[in-house]
């Protein structure tokens, strides 16, 4: 090999070495050369993992869905809490509603979802970000 010849390698990182090496980076004070020196990487790519780090937590963020607790149905008797008003009240889960793990959810414009213990919680969160919008 003469003096004059680079020889490249591209490497793949694990997710938990990104994060490792991103932590250490913050430790520095956000010196990302420094880092990049110590591990005879680029900056640039730290640079990029921490920008694709931004970029991920803003749009976690964003699409967090919040709830708001409005009372539980009582365990045999189903008594209706006592903060619901009476034209929001739920009649009580039916048995063959799903029973055990039923979970009904009336909202503020007449709107109501009932689901059970085996829902797809993706699904439900889609369907109560669009019910949240429509709102």
């Amino acid at each position: 090999m003469s003096a004059s010849e680079i020889i490249t390698r591209r490497r793949r990182w694990r997710a938990a070495e990104k994060a490792a090496l991103l932590a250490e980076v913050a430790a520095e004070g956000g010196k990302v050369a420094v880092v990049a020196r110590r591990h005879g990487m680029s900056e640039s790519v730290l640079y990029n993992w921490r920008s694709a780090c931004k970029a991920g937590a803003a749009v976690a963020a964003a699409n967090a869905v919040e709830f708001m607790q409005l009372g539980v149905l009582g365990g045999i008797g189903h008594e209706v809490p006592a903060m619901a008003p009476a034209a929001q009240r739920l009649p009580p889960p039916r048995a063959g509603d799903g029973g055990a793990g039923a979970i009904a959810i009336a909202l503020p414009n007449g709107a109501r979802i009932c689901v059970d213990a085996f829902v797809n919680e993706t699904a439900l969160s889609r369907v109560l970000r669009a019910m949240k919008r429509s709102t």
